[in-house]
């Protein structure tokens, strides 16, 4: 069978249903898992070459072929979907679309698509047939590497290794580049139709249940499913969809403005704003990030990707809030504050799935200037200090003074911090800058002596 499996989910289960009880084979026509670099790229992330995953995206471009009986999403996404689940290994978490019609009024020619997994893996699959060329590649970054699969270059170079890494120096990622490495696909290479088509046969003869069953075509067609409705929604004004197809929270529409046209702060059209939510000047805010109803952000401010903020949670300005931050209600930030990637805060200190406890949320509040690093954990009811400097990684449970430097889990105090972000030497001197601090019983002096 072509992808997809069916038009709608209902119908996809019936014919998996009728195969089983036929005891016949689906054979899906999801090609790329045939397609010799896919098989080693899945042989080189199984091996842990590219460590842990974290990010995957597709692009599937083209100039036409433009078609009046189904969209871009289904015309060309299920193929990237049906891989991007092969490689993930579970369904999402959340799905999102947003899209733009510009040949008809109810056909979209240009769709972006967005992925959560449970793990923690995030994906978008971007598709359209108006773009001036053709590109086909799928990026996998994982921890310690990334990989990527470009279907428009030689065989030589369709399948690239990139050992980028990320390592941190005083508490800051700096990214190591390293030289691409072509991987070599030429002891394995085959067309991927004929492969296809040879897989297919065998699953004839052996009964074999094939790699594109019925089963994997109609987890597809569930996220496509879902991925149209989001569409569609957005024009009625309502949010991301979970896969039980229930709407997460109630939010303005994408288009034509979630916030007045005279707002002096940026949005990326991805990123969802709910009524009631006040945003300074100058603020940024990135991809696919969510702001909750009755959060107040300030000015100058820098929400990264994938970023949640809210109900309820109040932003000084000049913060910045990289990637895959949630600031919860309860949590308030000072002007500021630096949030790196990953950290967390909490604000029920002991909870449970199946008991609301929104009742007893403990507030956290970070002061003035303070630098919480990279999935570092802010336990609920705590105070961070002025200037305060959490280390990576590090779980506090407690509050930390002024100025105060910690580490580890649980956080510990290994010495002082100046407002420059530099550790302080014995006699509370910033050797970087020349300030020179006193104790008190907050901790540091906030200004120099």
């Amino acid at each position: 069978m072509e992808k997809p499996l069916s038009l709608n989910q209902a119908d996809g289960e019936k014919l998996v249903q009728l195969a089983a009880d036929k005891k016949k084979i689906i054979f899906i026509g999801h090609i790329l898992h045939y397609h010799a670099a896919i098989i080693r790229l899945k042989e080189m992330i199984k091996t842990g070459k590219i460590g842990r995953l974290q990010y995957i995206y597709s692009r599937r471009l083209s100039f036409g072929k433009i078609r009046r009986e189904e969209n871009i999403l289904w015309s060309f996404a299920p193929h990237d979907i049906s891989i991007i689940l092969s490689l993930t290994g579970e369904q999402p978490s959340y799905v999102d679309s947003v899209g733009s019609n510009f040949l008809h009024a109810r056909i979209a020619d240009v769709t972006m698509t967005n992925l959560k997994f449970p793990s923690g893996i995030g994906a978008h699959i971007f598709v359209s047939w108006l773009n001036p060329y053709k590109e086909q590649k799928l990026v996998i970054v994982g921890s310690n590497g990334m990989l990527v699969f470009d279907d428009t270059e030689p065989i030589e170079t369709k399948l690239v290794l990139y050992p980028h890494t990320i390592n941190w120096q005083n508490g800051l990622p700096v990214p190591n580049k390293a030289e691409s490495i072509p991987v070599d696909l030429n002891d394995i290479w085959e067309e991927p139709l004929k492969a296809e088509c040879k897989a297919f046969l065998h699953s004839i003869k052996t009964n074999a249940k094939p790699i594109t069953s019925g089963e994997e075509g109609l987890r597809v067609l569930k996220i496509l499913e879902l991925s149209q409705q989001s569409l569609e929604q957005k024009e009625r004004g309502h949010s991301p969809l979970t896969p039980d197809l229930l709407p997460i929270t109630q939010a303005l529409p994408l288009t034509p403005d979630p916030l007045p046209i005279t707002r002096s702060f940026f949005a990326h059209e991805t990123a969802i704003i709910d009524d009631n939510v006040a945003i300074g000047e100058k603020t940024k805010i990135w991809h696919f990030s969510h702001i909750l109803s009755g959060s107040k952000i300030g000015e100058n401010c820098n929400i990264g990707q994938n970023v949640v903020i809210g109900p309820d949670a109040i932003i000084g300005k000049k913060c910045k809030i990289q990637n895959n931050v949630s600031v919860y209600k309860g949590v308030t930030l000072e002007d500021g504050v630096f949030c790196g990637p990953s950290m967390v805060f909490t604000n029920i200190y002991n909870p449970r799935a199946e008991i609301g406890k929104m009742d007893q949320v403990r507030q956290t509040h970070v002061k003035k200037g303070a630098t919480m690093g990279a999935n570092c954990t802010i336990v609920c009811g705590h105070t961070i200090g002025c200037y305060a400097f959490i280390g990576a990684g590090a779980v506090v449970t407690k509050d930390v003074p002024d100025h105060a430097l910690v580490v580890g889990n649980p956080a510990r105090q290994i010495g002082w911090a100046c407002e420059c972000g530099e550790k302080l030497d014995d006699k509370l001197k910033c050797t970087v800058c020349g300030k020179v601090y006193q104790k008190d019983e907050k901790g540091l002096n906030s200004s120099p002596a």
